[in-house]
């Protein structure tokens, strides 16, 4: 495949290391070019039309517009451009909410750069690549109890909590306050009907809350 001929690409990350990286990584493979790279979704939207590229690397948490909202307004423009979400955040919301309004795949930041190659690849194959801890994620909603009294930021909350994170660490990888994850917990002791961490995690997962 000659180079001018193949899988041309856009990058909208915020981190200028990250950038720079993921573009020298992705043209030095033959069949892959990156055309431009952004720092914020605002400016990507308004160039990325002149950019015409098959596949978009998007980040979630970028500065201004966050990437979940640029991708509705990214797929307006470029119907048939993939969108791929590369992030270090993997809960839950995020993953399905960048799904639902029409991003191709989602995969973290961690993932090599030949797994990233590949997932580009995949999707111009008619694929939907996944990271394996946000496949996991997906396959883990299927099968929780639909019937849950929990929302889905306390599901999330308690997900966090179950997997031994401080509520510093919750509120801190989240983006909220301190005082809304304590918030978030009393009402979750509430409706399960618990006093404690462990046995808020013992009946959540008995009534596969999460």
């Amino acid at each position: 495949m000659e180079k001018e001929n193949c899988i041309r690409l856009v990058i909208i990350e915020d981190d200028e290391t990250i950038r720079n990286g993921f573009s020298y990584l992705i043209n030095a493979s033959q069949n892959f070019k990156v055309v431009n790279s952004y720092s914020n979704a605002e400016k990507a939207i308004s160039h990325v039309v002149n950019d015409d590229p098959h596949v978009i690397l998007l980040d979630i948490e970028l500065p201004g517009m966050k990437g979940t909202e640029a991708i509705s307004k990214i797929k307006h423009l470029l119907p048939k451009t993939h969108i791929l979400m590369l992030t270090v955040y993997d809960n839950e919301d995020n993953v399905f909410k960048a799904l639902s309004k029409g991003a191709s795949g989602y995969l973290t930041k961690s993932d090599t750069t030949e797994k990233i190659l590949e997932a580009i690849q995949e999707v111009m194959d008619g694929g939907a690549p996944m990271s394996m801890n946000i496949a996991k994620i997906v396959i883990k909603s299927f099968h929780k109890n639909q019937n849950s009294p929990l929302t889905k930021r306390e599901t999330e909350i308690l997900e966090q909590v179950a997997n031994g994170k401080s509520r510093s660490k919750i509120a801190k990888q989240m983006f909220i306050d301190l005082e809304t994850v304590k918030s978030h917990i009393k009402n979750i002791y509430a409706k399960l009907n618990v006093h404690s961490r462990e046995d808020a995690i013992k009946e959540a997962k008995n009534n596969k809350y999460i």
